[in-house]
């Protein structure tokens, strides 16, 4: 007996990276999944890899920021499973480091249209359906860039950083009607999107995070899970930071070697 048996969770952004993994551990633990995303190829590669562990899975083409793609995924989870338990608004996108006096407007727009109206319009969305239901889970995908300061990521860090504040608001807003909504704040993790910085600008974050390493999507996926799952019965409005201690201070220095 899984601890989603029974579950069905919608997952945005779920074709590669952190999404993907969720989606796969959410399936072992009994969901049906509806997998999300904007690249076709990636989201049935999921699916392929849901199904061959056992689980259940259909891949909805959508683009987050689209009200109409929203709508779209949302109706096609319902006709497919007749329910929507678990909202994981997920997909998010980062940009290049640019800074905030070079950052062209329409890229600003492009990255908080994803990474902030994205989770407003999917919970917007799912929300009266689990007003109906008698209650479900959201979690968002915000960052430990939306805890602290980057530069060269200015749209990034805002709309990270709204996303957080964003689910506070909610999870008061819904908390007396049985929907608990939470945020995961990953540091570094080993994505596809953490693979595309300059081999000459790496990451803050790989210096930094006191474990000296980057995490893996599989550990975001597991705290996803306690939050979705009835182990957090008594948890929402909480930002979950999976960062390898970046957060927590200056990391101390590695012994010289004599």
């Amino acid at each position: 007996m899984g601890k989603l048996s029974g579950k069905v969770a919608l997952i945005t952004g779920a074709g590669s990276g952190i999404g993907r993994a969720t989606a796969v551990l959410f399936s072992r633990e009994g969901a049906r999944i509806v997998v999300s995303d904007v690249v076709p190829q990636g989201g049935h590669e999921t699916v392929d890899m849901v199904k061959k562990a056992g689980g259940q899975a259909v891949f909805v083409e959508s683009d987050v920021s689209r009200w109409a793609d929203v709508q779209k995924m949302v109706a096609a989870t319902l006709d497919t499973y007749g329910q929507l338990d678990i909202l994981y608004n997920n997909a998010g996108i980062m940009g290049k480091y640019i800074m905030t006096a070079d950052t062209p407007e329409e890229v600003w727009d492009r990255i908080i249209a994803i990474n902030l109206k994205g989770v407003f319009l999917g919970s917007k969305c799912v929300i009266p359906v689990m007003l109906r239901q008698g209650g479900g889970v959201i979690i968002n995908t915000a960052s430990t860039a939306g805890m602290i300061g980057l530069p060269g990521l200015p749209a990034y860090c805002a709309s990270k950083a709204a996303v957080i504040q964003l689910t506070k608001t909610m999870a008061l807003e819904y908390a007396d009607k049985n929907i608990r909504i939470n945020c995961i704040c990953p540091g570094g993790i080993t994505t596809p999107m953490a693979a595309g910085y300059d081999a000459d600008n790496p990451p803050p974050f790989k210096q930094s995070q006191a474990m000296r390493r980057f995490g893996q999507p599989e550990e975001v996926a597991k705290v996803a899970l306690y939050l979705a799952s009835d182990d957090s019965s008594f948890v929402t409005g909480t930002s979950a930071v999976v960062d390898g201690g970046w957060t927590a201070g200056i990391p101390k220095a590695k012994p010289k070697k004599e």
